[in-house]
């Protein structure tokens, strides 16, 4: 079975396309990953194809233009890929964004936390510059709810423009836990009804210092739970929560998760931000390419980590390399170079597909992998 031939079999019970819509879709991921690159000029190029180079392009064009995507069913796919499911979790949310010319490219992500990076889920690309709204943000959260439930919710995780009376209603609403940093100058109402900024409850503190404040404030119309960090620069790290969370700043610190999967799209990976393709509903799609293209290589990352070589840990306590780049490094060789057997590519397809923590590797033959029922 060739590669291409068990991807189709793969992707086609959850995108619902016809054999040549999942052969476009199927060779655009394998020429990403062999090139690093989602610029379309250049994926036609490395798009297997007997056609010539201006004909795969336009071929992609059309794909991105007229290709209805269902993303209930890619987010349910991704799901499956990590076995999600019955697992409990942080989500993460946040945006990045860049320009193209005169258009701005302004994408809303929700993640979940995994392994020193974020699983994008579900994503809204935002017609405008500048932050997400409160709607915006309770409209993905919604749409990730109605698929998935909120009982694996340990809690969401945002930055400071993730503040907002309305927002943090409906999350405690939903009984879904949030840790989210705020500005140090928001004001707070204190038990006199006199307003003050948030900082002044954590001034006296050095820096390195941290301190959780027993009692709840009122942040606007909300109580919460604050807790606050000096940090070395002299600014200070003030997360506001619906419930006392145990260790809020060390839970806070898997928010920067999100900021490692934008990289891994983008500069460190994809060079998503060279798209050159701007329409809203057509940058949408693209970043369902490249999500399946980054989960396929992190997956790999894990198994090469595990079964392989090992990653070196490096002074400063982190690894030589992220499971990602360690990944699609090795689907990167394998697709350029040749897969040697059939072996091989059932390999990549098991990888691919199989939840990483049901792979188990054979002690005399790391190559060779099993799967738990």
């Amino acid at each position: 079975m060739k590669l291409s031939d068990g991807l189709r079999v793969i992707l086609r019970g959850h995108l619902g396309w016809g054999k040549c819509r999942l052969d476009c879709f199927i060779g655009m991921l394998l020429a990403l990953v062999r090139l690093k690159h989602i610029n379309l000029t250049q994926l036609a190029l490395a798009f297997a194809s007997q056609a010539d180079p201006k004909s795969r392009y336009r071929r992609l064009q059309r794909f991105f233009r007229e290709v209805v995507f269902d993303y209930d069913a890619i987010a349910r796919l991704i799901m499956a890929l990590f076995d999600l499911y019955d697992q409990s979790y942080y989500l993460t949310l946040d945006r990045t964004n860049w320009k193209w010319g005169e258009k701005n490219l302004n994408i809303l992500t929700l993640g979940i936390v995994y392994k020193g990076t974020a699983i994008p889920v579900y994503w809204l690309v935002l017609n405008k510059r500048g932050n997400s709204s409160q709607r915006e943000r309770i409209a993905l959260l919604q749409r990730f709810i109605r698929q998935f439930g909120r009982s694996g919710i340990l809690g969401i995780l945002g930055d400071r423009e993730f503040i907002g009376d309305h927002w943090w209603q409906w999350l405690s609403d939903q009984r879904i836990p949030y840790l989210i940093r705020m500005k140090e100058n928001q004001l707070l109402t204190d038990r006199q009804g006199h307003e003050r900024p948030v900082r002044s409850l954590f001034v006296d503190l050095k820096a390195g210092q941290s301190r959780a404040l027993r009692k709840r404030r009122r942040i606007g119309q909300q109580w919460v739970w604050l807790s606050g960090l000096k940090l070395d620069s002299g600014e200070w790290l003030i997360l506001a929560g619906n419930q006392r969370f145990r260790q809020p700043l060390e839970i806070y610190g898997l928010r920067w998760e999100i900021e490692h999967l934008f990289q891994c799209l983008k500069g460190r990976g994809f060079h998503w931000e060279e798209t050159r393709l701007t329409r809203y509903f057509r940058i949408k799609k693209v970043m369902a390419l490249l999500t399946m293209a980054f989960c396929w290589a992190h997956k790999t990352g894990e198994w090469k980590h595990k079964a392989i070589k090992p990653l070196k840990t490096k002074k400063h306590g982190r690894p030589e390399q992220s499971l990602f780049r360690y990944g699609l490094d090795h689907l990167t060789d394998a697709l350029l170079h040749g897969i040697v057997d059939t072996v091989d590519q059932i390999r990549l397809l098991v990888l691919f597909l199989w939840p990483p923590e049901k792979i188990m590797v054979d002690e005399q033959d790391p190559r060779v992998i099993a799967l738990m029922g």
